[in-house]
């Protein structure tokens, strides 16, 4: 099978899958195609699917990936021992673990083809993913506190694994209190790597964007509790700052130097 002919059988599937979208019109174009796939798969339910299904996506999505380009650690030149600055999409790193800047229900990003983070880990995963978070979620009460990384399977992503967690959100200056809970979220993530016996670990930038934490402050925070945890673990984790934006890049640049 074709990329495009399993192109066409999963956007057939999905459609058939609800009744409610019997008047959708698929687009012609292969790039309409494709974030029209997409946009089914980010607006789906967790729910169980076809091995046929699974078998198909698995294949669409993982030539999709190395077709767009997969970055494994050596790849990459470190900036500091055993840190890293990358700037590029967080789902191509073939490293043990990728964290997804989660939601507190942890079943990923809803909006067809949002530019977010916890979107692009879902849409590159497959759909085995979100039901995998809701089985999650659901042995927690539904809903995950914030700085409590939990980890799933990468499925179809170069990473072995991903790390969900729930970041600060902010209203204008961030408090104390929110300052805390992000620095939080960076020592609880890493402190699971080395639990779980895992050696790299590439963090995009926290609770910024939406979430509304400053990214210079942001990155600061980042920046000051990798380096203090990695020396009070010395040689355990490898971590890469991801990030998409040339202002974040020199920001982190400036912080690792």
């Amino acid at each position: 099978m074709t990329q495009d002919e399993r192109l066409e059988f999963l956007i057939s599937w999905l459609l058939k899958e609800n009744p409610e979208y019997d008047a959708l019109r698929v687009p012609k174009s292969a790039k309409g195609k494709k974030e029209f796939l997409r946009s089914l798969m980010n607006v789906r339910t967790p729910a169980p699917v076809s091995e046929e299904f699974l078998k198909i996506q698995d294949a669409y999505l993982q030539e999709d990936m190395a077709e767009r380009g997969i970055v494994t650690l050596q790849e990459l030149t470190p900036v500091a021992p055993g840190l890293y600055l990358r700037r590029g999409d967080i789902v191509q790193l073939a490293v043990d673990a990728i964290v997804d800047a989660a939601d507190k229900e942890l079943l990923g990003c809803f909006t067809p083809c949002h530019d977010c983070v916890d979107n692009a880990v879902h849409s590159a995963a497959g759909v085995q993913l979100r039901l995998e978070c809701a089985l999650l979620a659901g042995s927690l009460g539904g809903e995950v506190p914030p700085a409590q990384p939990e980890l799933t399977h990468g499925w179809n992503l170069p990473a072995r694994y991903v790390i969900h967690v729930v970041g600060p959100v902010v209203y204008g200056v961030a408090s104390e209190t929110e300052r805390g809970v992000l620095a939080s979220c960076y020592r609880a993530c890493l402190d699971l790597c080395r639990q779980q016996g895992l050696h790299s670990i590439a963090f995009c930038c926290l609770a910024t964007g939406q979430n509304g934490f400053a990214p210079e402050e942001a990155a600061a925070i980042a920046v000051r509790t990798v380096k203090q945890w990695q020396r009070e673990n010395p040689d355990s984790v490898s971590v890469v700052f991801d990030v998409i934006s040339s202002s974040d890049e020199a920001l982190y640049r400036d912080l690792l130097v």
